[in-house]
């Protein structure tokens, strides 16, 4: 178990986001892997086979004074990366991370797609998501400590959470596990190059795989031909390699990739509403 927590969602609490790659020559990879982990808008970052060899997720908070393009350009500089894309989300068609444990689970599953109402974040809103945020203690109250601390009944504080709930802010609330010891040893990015007509289309129906756990649509460039993602977990690579040719055989698309992370460098839930994000910036 990593964490048990609320899991929110980062544009709906006004943060620019996005995927990130850097191409970055290896005798430089880990101190650029170091500067990178630093910002705290760094939730990923993985050592890739592939000439882009860092991924990481980046955000920027929704006061930031520089913006993601800037920060991110702050990075390549500061890293003496050679080359580096921003693959920002276009269009999401699941992000579920459910890891199959039984063996008994479909291969192909329904994606709900989930309406969700407007609010306006109040300052009661946002404190209450930086208790959401934190790992649970192992107690007989673990939110005990956190209405007290915002004189809140648990009525009040859980009426709050069910309106960030029922509103989207808030994914779920949920154990959230090292996909590794529980069993699922191997993690493909499979990424596929997409006429922009079909995108939507097989972006649904890939997005059915059981074993996928994300899929977006995201720009392609020149040197970046590929728009549509799709994570991929199995318990073995050879696994994947099945999964994502069985995923091409039933789109017929033929220009794909298959990124496996040779190396973590940072894993972690971002923490929202936290002053080393303005810490950051002024020190750059």
């Amino acid at each position: 178990i990593r964490q048990t927590s609320a899991i929110f969602d980062t544009k709906r609490l006004g943060y620019k986001s996005s995927l990130v790659a850097f191409k970055v020559a290896e005798d430089r990879i880990d101190e650029a892997a170091e500067i990178i982990n630093q910002h705290p808008g760094v939730s990923h970052n993985y050592l890739r086979n592939h000439d882009y060899n860092i991924w990481f997720t980046m955000a920027v908070a929704p006061d930031s004074k520089l913006g993601l393009e800037k920060t991110i350009d702050i990075l390549k500089e500061q890293t003496g990366a050679d080359d580096g894309i921003v693959l920002p989300t276009l269009k999401m068609f699941k992000i579920s991370v459910k890891m199959d444990t039984t063996g008994n689970r479909a291969k192909k599953e329904k994606v709900k797609k989930l309406a969700h109402k407007e609010i306006e974040l109040s300052p009661q809103h946002i404190a209450v998501i930086k208790a959401l945020q934190k790992d649970i203690a192992v107690t007989a109250e673990p939110f005990k400590e956190a209405t007290e601390k915002l004189g809140l009944s648990y009525d009040e504080f859980f009426a709050i959470a069910n309106e960030l709930k029922e509103s989207g802010v808030m994914r779920r609330f949920a154990t959230i596990l090292n996909h590794r010891k529980a069993g699922f040893g191997a993690n493909a990015m499979s990424v596929w190059a997409v006429p922009e007509e079909k995108g939507e289309e097989i972006g649904k129906e890939m997005a059915e795989f059981s074993a996928v756990s994300h899929c977006y649509l995201r720009p392609s460039y020149p040197n970046w031909p590929y728009n549509l993602f799709a994570m991929v977990h199995a318990k073995t690579q050879e696994e994947c390699d099945t999964l994502i040719e069985e995923m091409a055989k039933e789109s017929g698309l033929t220009e794909y990739g298959k990124l496996y992370s040779t190396q973590e460098f940072k894993k972690q839930r971002l923490v929202y509403f936290d002053d080393a994000f303005k810490a950051w910036e002024e020190s750059v």
